[in-house]
């Protein structure tokens, strides 16, 4: 697969921090009480009061009067500043999420056995509308540092897992993606909706992705679909090494096998 590279380079843009997820109004309880959780995000996990309360848009004595529910609950705790984070319950709850417990489970033999391989970083993504979220990652000493992390939520457009997914998502959610704004990372980032559209053409066509410095200007990432039993693509495995250092056709021939492993596992009745 060709690389792409934009003609005119532009000053890098650090990645923007994830937002909270927005819920719209503050009458329910259970719309107040996500606000609150939707305040923290992987740059801020840890929060006091009143940064809970600017965050979430609730007035300080609403979240004062919710915190202590969620800590009885154990969606939140409290850190040894009193600050509040993210309570092991919660995590507990969310990782019984079908897309990702069971399809981990499967996958993990193989991206282990591709990490050995390549010892660098081998990750595991779902799409979530015009994002995708890393289920897995697995990051051996030496590898190449990334951006990403379990949980994680990156544009589709800049990664080779984002790629490989978008590629093979519906019409109108392609449509969606391209229509944004993609924001440049790198010199290097495609952000031409026609040129990607292309890209995701090519992707189709030879069974992987390719993300030539577009998130950062040290990593290149190489991705292949993983398939449901009925042909859907439910996720990628990506590969993510330092620019230069293993040749392009090795990583995807790697990609692809892992891939095909893994969708043969999700075809047999254990995985139903």
């Amino acid at each position: 697969m060709p690389h792409h590279s934009l003609q005119t380079a532009a000053p890098p843009v650090a990645p923007q921090e994830a937002k909270p997820m927005p819920v719209t109004g503050t009458g329910p309880v259970i719309g107040r009480a996500l606000q609150i959780l939707g305040a923290f995000t992987a740059q801020h996990p840890h929060l006091s009061l009143s940064e809970l309360a600017r965050r979430s848009g609730l007035p300080v004595s609403t979240v004062h009067r919710m915190l202590g529910e969620l800590l009885a609950w154990g969606a939140l705790e409290r850190d040894g500043q009193g600050r509040y984070r993210i309570g092991l319950r919660l995590w507990e709850v969310a990782s019984l999420a079908p897309r990702s417990q069971g399809l981990r489970e499967r996958a993990l033999p193989h991206l282990e056995d591709l990490s050995s391989l390549v010892r660098e970083n081998v990750q595991l993504a779902v799409r979530d509308g015009s994002e995708i979220v890393f289920i897995e990652r697995i990051g051996p000493s030496g590898a190449v540092p990334t951006l990403t992390r379990v949980g994680g939520r990156l544009s589709t457009t800049a990664t080779a897992a984002g790629l490989a997914l978008l590629a093979h998502a519906p019409a109108a959610v392609q449509d969606d993606a391209l229509a944004r704004v993609i924001p440049r990372h790198t010199p290097f980032t495609l952000t031409d909706s026609g040129r990607l559209r292309a890209v995701l053409a090519q992707v189709r066509t030879c069974g992987y992705s390719v993300s030539d410095r577009q998130l950062s200007t040290e990593t290149l990432s190489v991705a292949a679909p993983v398939m449901a039993a009925g042909g859907e693509v439910i996720a990628a495995v990506s590969v993510v090494v330092r620019h230069g250092s293993i040749p392009v056709g090795a990583l995807a021939d790697l990609a692809r096998s892992t891939s095909r492993a893994i969708s043969r596992t999700l075809h047999t009745p254990a995985a139903a």
